[in-house]
């Protein structure tokens, strides 16, 4: 894990030339390039062209991660192949169930993997899908899960969610929450994003750049929390410099955890300044 934000993860169609253009001014932390949902079956051969073509010219700072077919359909193989010569930074399976998953990607792709977490033998092995030595991130699938497991709203995935959440950071990767559908109800992708980032969410991923603005304020540190981190620094340093093991801020006891939680703070704040300001 390191302070590098991925607070908003924004799906681009792979076979959108203008989509693809339009992506390098918004303001998101990661680009998924997608190859398998968001292009027609008859679009997704020319996809590849069009999208390798694209990512020859800069996107910034910008994570540029390509979400590929599943391996197990007609053009898996052949994204996986094209891009292994892509400039981009990672490769996204979709449903991943098992570490054989992988494995079979890494033989046609050596980049760093992503993987859709959206079937129920995949959140069931996500622990070993996590310790995969290629393995970067998650991104939880949540339409795929849901359909697969009969659920009806959010609070039915909870569990999974969590689960994959867990894996993740026994392993040190990143995890990113699903998508909201609604993307013009900003009320509900804000209640959604403040639930994914209390328990523990990097960033959501999101389906239209209306909901790019939200994401990012609610999944990054804001003033107050900054503020915080600054204050427990100081009042832990003085403590330590009287010898103590301990400082009392606010009321509250803050603690060697409690320090090593504010500089993460304040180091995400700084990679964020630095992202915006590039």
């Amino acid at each position: 894990m390191t302070s590098r934000p991925h607070r908003s993860a924004l799906y681009i169609p792979g076979s959108n030339a203008r989509a693809l253009e339009k992506a390098r001014g918004l303001p998101v932390d990661v680009i998924l390039f997608d190859l398998e949902d968001a292009v027609t079956p008859d679009a997704k051969v020319t996809a590849r062209a069009t999208l390798a073509e694209a990512l020859q010219t800069s996107y910034g700072p910008r994570l540029r991660i390509v979400r590929i077919n599943a391996l197990d359909t007609a053009w898996g193989a052949d994204d996986a192949r094209a891009v292994a010569k892509m400039e981009c930074d990672a490769v996204l399976l979709p449903k991943v169930n098992t570490p054989a998953d992988l494995d079979a990607l890494a033989a046609l792709c050596d980049k760093p993997i992503w993987a859709m977490m959206e079937t129920p033998a995949g959140i069931l092995n996500a622990q070993a899908i996590a310790a995969h030595p290629k393995m970067a991130g998650f991104v939880m699938g949540t339409n795929d899960l849901a359909k697969d497991l009969g659920a009806r709203g959010r609070p039915a995935m909870l569990t999974a969610l969590q689960h994959s959440l867990l894996a993740a950071r026994a392993a040190g990767i990143v995890a990113l929450d699903g998508v909201y559908n609604a993307f013009k109800d900003t009320d509900g992708l804000h209640a959604e994003c403040t639930e994914g980032r209390d328990m523990g969410f990097d960033g959501k991923t999101l389906i239209h750049p209306a909901q790019v603005d939200i994401c990012n304020a609610i999944f990054g540190p804001s003033q107050a929390d900054i503020d915080l981190a600054h204050r427990q620094i100081a009042a832990f340093e003085e403590a330590e410099a009287a010898g103590k093991g301990v400082a009392v801020l606010d009321g509250k006891i803050v603690e060697n955890l409690h320090i090593v939680t504010a500089r993460a703070t304040l180091a995400k704040a700084n990679a964020i300044a630095a992202l915006e300001t590039s």
